[in-house]
């Protein structure tokens, strides 16, 4: 038996999202900034979706600017919303949000790091503390994607906004688990993509409230009301639009069954492997996402015996998974260096069967255990 336990990495295109993409990909090809009747054409499917990602997120659609994923919605965000002050930023951020924040420091722009606890959420007193008003932005991503602890966003934004700053969320990995509308409702820009929901990869957005300034961060073009260079990929954004309504119109649905899995999978596991194994940020944290800690094999190893056993999982954050480095999240959350390289995380959707997490928990006591 395969068993895919890697939805936080990628999700598989659902059949809507592929039904809504095949026209725009066939005979309705225009490019949507053209003036004919094939560009007509796809422009109008473009509104349509821009339409729905905005009715999402309960923003107006001029308030919703299509990227080519989450990562370009989020050096966006980092990189033209700080109005020239400090950046405010999280330990546990996407390497996205990190990466950005770095490049910014190098251009002159300070940037301050919040620290968390050692469930994996930001410390809101410690933020308190720091928070000031010559920073500019704060960005505290919603879910985290690799322990699924959530942030006290709430708090946060409260403070930041009594600061005078802008509040950026990267929710990438939030669209199948918490409300958009009421995240959105707290922030001033958030980011999201396509291929964690059930769409297409190459595709998300970025939502920037009225009245927050915003520049540009590619030129060459007039798309996106001048704001985004770059021909627009209609048939991603139509599958994008279709995926996003349908992952939260399903929310309830989806927590229920990867909640009841994952459930079920930990107590398999931990009630073989006892003290060898330990569950990170369970305190706090989305129902799709198990993120353990080995003690007896590092990640590599795990995973290595986990891909041979016919289970797919990964050692934190894909876009990493080549750096040999250990887990940021994991030594930002106070974790030794050893046990930060010692973190596999497993993540469900509802294509996962009961069946295969009996299977993957089998596999993966094996794996712990060297057999």
């Amino acid at each position: 038996m395969n068993v895919y336990l890697d939805y936080a990495a990628t999700s598989p295109l659902t059949a809507q999202a592929l039904s809504a993409m095949l026209p725009y990909l066939t005979e309705t090809y225009g490019n949507p900034d053209s003036l004919h009747a094939g560009g007509r054409a796809a422009a109008y499917a473009v509104t349509r979706a821009r339409d729905a990602v905005a009715s999402v997120f309960g923003v107006s659609p001029a308030e919703v600017y299509f990227t080519s994923g989450g990562t370009e919605a989020d050096n966006w965000a980092v990189r033209r919303l700080s109005c020239g002050k400090g950046i405010c930023v999280s330990a546990v951020e996407h390497h996205a949000v990190l990466g950005a924040c770095k490049l910014a420091e190098g251009e002159g722009m300070s940037v301050t790091t919040l620290p968390v606890e050692e469930t994996g959420m930001v410390s809101v007193s410690r933020a308190k503390t720091l928070l000031n008003a010559d920073m500019g932005l704060l960005c505290v991503m919603a879910v985290n994607n690799e322990t699924g602890v959530l942030q006290p966003l709430g708090e946060l934004a409260e403070a930041a906004h009594a600061r005078g700053m802008v509040v950026f969320s990267d929710c990438v990995q939030a669209a199948c688990t918490q409300d958009l509308k009421e995240t959105a409702a707290l922030c001033d820009a958030l980011a999201v993509s396509a291929h964690k929901v059930g769409g297409p990869k190459g595709v998300g957005a970025l939502i920037v409230k009225k009245g927050v300034r915003l520049s540009p961060l590619l030129a060459g073009g007039e798309q996106e009301r001048g704001m985004r260079a770059g021909t627009l990929n209609v048939a991603g954004i139509v599958g994008f639009a279709e995926a996003l309504t349908q992952a939260q119109a399903q929310r309830a649905r989806f927590k229920a069954h990867t909640g009841a899995l994952r459930a079920r999978f930990e107590e398999t596991v931990c009630a073989a492997l006892g003290d060898e194994v330990r569950i990170d940020g369970r305190e706090y944290r989305a129902e799709n996402i198990s993120h353990l800690t080995f003690y007896g094999a590092g990640s590599k190893t795990m995973l290595a015996r986990l891909d041979l056993a016919g289970v797919c999982a990964s050692g934190g954050a894909a876009c990493a998974a080549h750096s040999g480095l250990p887990s940021h999240v994991l030594l930002a959350m106070g974790r030794s260096e050893r046990e930060a390289e010692r973190g596999v995380r497993f993540s469900f959707g509802m294509q996962t069967t009961e069946e295969e997490v009996c299977f993957a928990a089998d596999a993966v006591i094996s794996a712990a255990r060297g057999a």
